[in-house]
């Protein structure tokens, strides 16, 4: 079962949430997160299951602020997540 989404905040800006299923890292996504927590601007999370079992079976992905990013390999799920978090400014 999916926990809330806890709110981590760093100085006066709350940075974007990156949310890993656990089963999915096992699956190719684990170079991704790798990559993405390089970055001190993101807050990375993994849990066990995110709910997500037949997306996670078909592709990598991750929840950023709480929404779905998919790709199809690590460079491009990393390339997809950023892409989100541009479009998608939390303020």
């Amino acid at each position: 079962m999916r926990k809330e989404l806890v709110l981590l905040f760093r100085g006066d800006f709350l940075n974007p949430i990156i949310e890993f299923c656990i089963s999915n890292l096992g699956s190719g996504g684990y170079e991704a997160l790798q990559v993405l927590e390089e970055d001190p601007n993101l807050d990375i999370v993994e849990y066990g299951c995110l709910d997500h079992c037949d997306l996670c079976a078909e592709s990598l992905y991750a929840l950023v602020n709480g929404e779905v990013v998919t790709g199809e390999t690590p460079e491009l799920l990393v390339k997809a997540i950023y892409q989100y978090i541009e479009e998608n400014p939390m303020f």
